[in-house]
């Protein structure tokens, strides 16, 4: 048999990036725990416990040489994955075998090994969901007063700008962004809390001393990049509601990711924005002719997926019982891993189509003089009162011209709105003035000025420094 004999996550075939799958990899995962395993007794060793430095020097040459068939015969019979990486990680370093492990529960290790993955999985998105900000603040900036139909409710409203739509797309990302830069910043490690948090077999590893206890916990966890931030308490594992934060970032970024293709998938639909279509793209196996927004819609795919995840974290959170249960485990072994992987994709997909749309101005100005007539109507009943008319009078003209005017709209002609009123003495329009009012730019107001201001003053601070390389793509189907 090979490995196409049996089932493989999407995940990791078609959509995620080599650096998160490299992540969350068993090789990346239990070389994290010889790291701690490390960490662990060389503070030991340096704090007086019966640990030789010859054991502390042996584990630091082996880090990163795993037999995981030897770890598989070893869970066979342990039926344990901690001890079976511990008799593995003591085959290969026989003196500090005896010293492995010392004082620690399983979760001193895993708990603190799912922290630091979770730390540098934030890390890896928040690099990415710069670099979409950078496509689009591109975008935005070159497209700042070209004028397009604003929505709302899904129907035509005051015209907007391309690069002005671009800019909310935008501001849901900076939010995110700042939401994960802060749990970066104050995300904590478990620390080192014995079997239910209480450090009682580190106590008695140091006779009573507590003032060597408590420094313990802070070298380990200085040790693993977590300075000063050690949760001052915890049951036999962390916190599950850390786990729930996590994924309410992960979620926030796909939430705002989804929204972005919804909207890019029914410009498409419109005909005036398009995501990339490549020269030998198919769009459809029977349709020869489509041109069909895949990425977006595979970016609202996976969106629905992560935040189907989110809920499941507290619900998990919810169920640890006292210190702990087990029932936790092999979720988060699913749920974890799979929504940084697919948050991943989704930040691929969203650069490749941020940085590949295309704009049909000339569909955009037709839209535009569709609906343009109808919005300067006020404007135009305001004229028609200062110059004398009745208010009253001239709405009714209006309503008239304009139900023919959609009429003609409906049936796919021009809408002839302005010639109508200026044809029409009772409605006080000069040709002139219908002239003036046909220029979508009146009806825009800041929203060019909103562009610049956003850019330079939210943006362009968080792009300082970032490589502007191009971003790799792995394989095409990621794309």
């Amino acid at each position: 048999m090979t490995e196409r004999d049996f089932y493989s996550s999407p995940l990791a075939e078609r959509y995620a990036s080599g650096e998160m799958l490299a992540l969350w990899s068993p090789q990346r995962r239990h070389c994290t725990w010889r790291r701690i395993w490390h960490a662990l007794a060389e503070a030991e060793y340096e704090l007086g416990a019966d640990v030789p430095l010859a054991a502390v020097k042996e584990m630091a040459q082996h880090l990163d040489d795993i037999d995981f068939a030897r770890v598989a015969e070893y869970e066979r019979v342990t039926r344990h994955d901690v001890m079976a990486h511990v008799r593995a990680f003591g085959d290969v370093a026989p003196i500090a075998r005896p010293y492995i492990h010392l004082g620690a529960t399983s979760a001193d290790i895993t708990d603190n090994a799912d922290l630091i993955l979770m730390r540098d999985g934030l890390r890896i998105l928040r690099d990415k969901l710069v670099r979409v900000l950078g496509d689009l603040a591109r975008f935005a900036r070159e497209w700042r007063d070209e004028p397009t139909l604003g929505y709302t409710h899904l129907q035509a409203a005051q015209p907007t700008t391309v690069g002005k739509r671009a800019t909310l797309w935008m501001e849901d990302l900076v939010l995110d962004f700042r939401d994960l830069e802060y749990l970066d910043e104050t995300l904590p490690f478990r620390g080192i809390k014995g079997t239910t948090g209480t450090q009682a077999s580190f106590l008695r590893l140091f006779d009573g001393d507590q003032d060597k206890v408590k420094e313990l916990d802070r070298r380990v966890s200085e040790c693993m990049g977590f300075s000063g931030r050690s949760l001052p308490v915890t049951g036999q594992t962390y916190t599950r509601k850390l786990d729930a934060k996590v994924l309410g970032i992960l979620a926030g970024i796909v939430a705002s990711a989804a929204k972005f293709s919804s909207d890019i998938r029914m410009l498409q639909a419109f005909g005036e924005i398009e995501e990339p279509f490549e020269r030998d793209q198919v769009g459809s196996s029977a349709m020869a002719y489509k041109r069909n927004p895949m990425r977006s819609e595979r970016i609202a795919s996976l969106a629905r997926f992560v935040l189907s995840l989110e809920p499941n974290a507290n619900q998990t959170h919810s169920v640890q019982y006292f210190e702990r249960t087990l029932d936790d485990s092999a979720n988060r072994r699913l749920v974890i891993p799979e929504a940084f992987l697919a948050t991943d994709a989704i930040l691929i997909l969203m650069r490749n189509v941020a940085r590949g749309l295309q704009v049909h101005p000339a569909r955009i100005r037709r839209r535009l003089e569709d609906e343009i007539p109808f919005m300067a109507t006020e404007e135009i009943i305001v004229a028609a009162v200062r110059a004398g008319g009745d208010r009253q009078d001239v709405h009714e003209t209006i309503r008239k011209h304009s139900m023919a005017a959609r009429a003609r709209v409906a049936n796919g002609e021009q809408n002839d709105l302005f010639e109508r009123l200026a044809g029409d003495k009772a409605s006080g329009v000069t040709r002139q003035m219908a002239a003036d009012l046909g220029d979508p730019r009146r009806f825009i107001g800041r929203a060019p000025e909103q562009v610049d201001e956003f850019l330079a003053n939210v943006v362009q601070p968080l792009l300082v420094g970032v490589d502007d390389e191009v971003f790799h793509e792995e394989q095409d189907l990621r794309v």
